[in-house]
């Protein structure tokens, strides 16, 4: 049976529904405001008939703090005093439906049958959605596109091998994510996972804990401690912004991966480590390299096995899926209700180039969340920085087809997607395709070659 939580404070009232729904329900009742956040917070209740007024406090100040609590639980709000303001108020706040008093008993039955079956749809449809995103994902990486396939693959070949990593790509694309998948996936996953940012920490720091050191080697080591290295032992290490570590200490990395030994500092004695290193940045590494901010012997270490990051621009099919996603995320993470976006945010979202790539699809996605009112999310609730670059990209578009290519990017990239919009529009007939597009069936498939199948 399900679970019903009534809020009233007449306790006449709380009486009475409890007695006519107690064959279709679990029952709970509370007539402040206080007992009825601990029930919700002990209980997984399903469903809450709230009334606006608990005395002096409101039920509708209550309510965002009941789906904060239990984001899927449902709502009906009941008041004596019903008016078109306090409805619009209460479905805003999340409310499922309004009751005006007195209540007639049949009507109340049939919305709670009504609010029970909408909350079984939405756990079906949420199951169906986590079972096509795991379809879509890889160890939590969100990706569909013949490049994301080409990652996931790569990290499944390498998840086992205990040679060095190399992740490069731009900020933003999700490396970090890349790292712990690999070992989380793979044979060392039962041992730690270690992070530092070497750009974060000044490099006397860094050195002491990545090596560790013995009592009395500096003012302050009052007694021994382990560094980063030995505590990670059987595990992975993740070295992210490695293109910012200090030569001096670039020196002492390179020994560590060579010999899987490490000196504490003020230490005589090296201790044996089993790490696999996986390193990050998002420099061109060859170029430090060149310019001697970083060793080339240690540059070889490192990039064993390289592995690059896509920019969202280059994975565009993976963009509705990531919008989905984090609207998703956002809304449940601050107790609101199901977000979706306008026609026009949506198209003008699927053009832009991101150029934060995913973390700044997550950060604008949030602030919108945050911000809006209703359920559909306008280019209004976007930051204004946002909005402002909005002003600034002019688009070429066909009145004929609706495709629209933003300002900024590639002539390659103006081809590359004009092909794969002309090939969908075709429904993937190739002979169709060659034909709009002015080229031979062969130089198609060496474009889509070119731009597809290599990736």
């Amino acid at each position: 049976m399900q679970k019903l939580l009534i809020v009233d404070d007449e306790p006449s009232i709380c009486v009475s529904l409890s007695f006519a729904l107690e064959d279709d329900y679990h029952i709970w009742t509370a007539n402040d405001a206080e007992a009825a956040r601990a029930i919700v917070q002990a209980e997984a209740i399903d469903c809450v008939l709230l009334d606006q007024s608990l005395g002096t406090a409101s039920g509708l100040a209550l309510l965002p703090h009941l789906k904060a609590t239990r984001p899927q639980i449902t709502v009906i709000m009941m008041t004596a005093y019903g008016t078109i303001e306090s409805s619009v108020a209460a479905m805003k706040a999340g409310a499922y439906h309004y009751l005006t008093k007195p209540l007639h008993l049949e009507e109340v039955k049939l919305l709670l049958n009504k609010a029970m079956e909408h909350q079984y749809l939405q756990r079906q449809v949420q199951t169906l959605r986590e079972q096509i995103q795991q379809k879509q994902s890889y160890a939590g990486i969100l990706g569909k596109s013949p490049r994301m396939e080409k990652l996931f693959h790569l990290i499944e070949k390498v998840k086992d091998i205990s040679s060095s990593i190399l992740i490069t790509g731009e900020s933003g694309t999700g490396k970090e994510l890349v790292a712990r998948a690999i070992h989380h996936e793979g044979n060392r996953r039962h041992a730690p996972f270690s992070v530092i940012n070497c750009a974060a920490i000044p490099e006397a720091l860094l050195e002491s804990e990545l090596f560790g050191y013995e009592k009395g080697t500096f003012t302050g080591a009052y007694q021994s401690k382990k560094g980063l290295f030995e505590r990670s032992h059987g595990g992975t290490v993740f070295l992210d912004e490695i293109g910012e570590m200090p030569l001096s200490l670039q020196a002492k990395l390179l020994r560590v991966i060579q010999e899987k030994r490490v000196t504490p500092l003020g230490g005589y004695e090296a201790k044996e480590v089993d790490i696999r290193i996986i390193a990050a940045t998002n420099r061109q590494m060859e170029a430090e390299v060149a310019r001697g901010a970083f060793r080339e012997d240690l540059f070889y270490r490192l990039n064993v096995i390289p592995i690059r990051t896509p920019p969202l621009r280059d994975r565009t099919e993976d963009i509705p899926l990531l919008l989905e996603h984090f609207l998703q995320r956002m809304a449940a993470e601050m107790g609101k209700g199901p977000k979706s976006l306008t026609p026009e945010a949506r198209k003008w979202l699927y053009a832009y180039t991101f150029p934060g790539n995913v973390r700044e699809l997550a950060n604008i996605v949030e602030y919108a969340v945050a911000l809006s009112q209703g359920d559909k999310l306008t280019m209004e609730d976007f930051p204004p920085t946002l909005i402002e670059r909005r002003s600034n990209v002019r688009s070429v578009q066909s009145n004929k087809d609706g495709l629209t290519i933003p300002e900024g990017i590639s002539l390659e990239e103006v081809e590359r997607r004009f092909i794969l919009y002309t090939l969908e529009k075709n429904d993937g007939h190739r002979k169709k395709t060659a034909d709009q597009l002015g080229i031979s069936e062969r130089g198609l498939r060496q474009k889509l070659k070119q731009y597809f199948e290599k990736e």
